[in-house]
């Protein structure tokens, strides 16, 4: 009867800090925040730690780590167990700050569905020097462009469009147009793009007929 009204009920107890270490844990930071001797509170830190250590026996040796584990005994004694730290103690409000917001990039091209890496590689293009390196890099980014373009529009484009979106990008100073280029024929770039569509399809009638023929006897 004792023992039913010792009872400690989940709505009754304090709330935990670090819910990962337990209620176990908690209370021994409870503990020794209520040691009166230095001495004897100090000891019970460091054994509090060692235990909390054992819980990833494979990082309780490294130096961050046992940083980290020191920090969070800290904040479980709500900063207030005062014993001698082997690293800088990190104050509440430090903990409470906020962190800066992080900085995306805001690119908004004028051809979205090349994406930014293509007006990364233009920007790079338009930069060396001319000749044939040049010139080999410019015809791979508007063969890339095309292969983009089909991606996103499944009728056959043409290499004029390609040739005038590059113009755009590069603000007029590549223009393959001029030059009477002539791009890799859409017709190919569909073909590998659909060129596991048979297998599939052969597979989709395959498991069809297994489908079929499920449940009919076999004599």
């Amino acid at each position: 009867m004792q023992l039913v009204e010792n009872l400690e009920y989940n709505t009754e107890r304090s709330h935990l800090i670090i819910p990962e270490y337990g209620r176990h844990f908690q209370k021994m930071v409870d503990h020794a925040v209520s040691i009166e001797d230095p001495v004897e509170r100090n000891k019970v830190a460091q054994a509090i730690i060692s235990v909390m250590g054992n819980l990833q026996p494979h990082l309780r040796d490294v130096p961050d780590f046992q940083h980290k584990l020191w920090d969070q005994l800290f904040i479980m004694s709500d900063f207030k167990l005062d014993v001698e730290s082997p690293f800088p103690i990190t104050s509440k409000e430090i903990l409470r700050q906020r962190p800066e917001p992080l900085e995306y990039p805001q690119n908004f091209p004028k051809y979205r569905f090349y994406g930014n890496n293509i007006k990364r590689m233009v920007d790079v293009a338009v930069e060396w020097e001319k000749g044939d390196k040049r010139s080999g890099l410019e015809y791979a980014i508007a063969n890339h462009m095309k292969k983009c373009y089909l991606n996103w529009n499944k009728d056959v484009v043409d290499d004029k469009a390609i040739f005038k979106h590059l113009y755009d990008l590069s603000d007029g100073r590549i223009d393959l147009a001029a030059e009477g280029e002539s791009l890799t024929d859409s017709g190919q770039f569909l073909k590998n793009r659909v060129a596991k569509t048979p297998r599939s399809a052969s597979t989709g009638k395959k498991n069809q007929r297994n489908n079929n023929n499920r449940g009919k006897k076999r004599y």
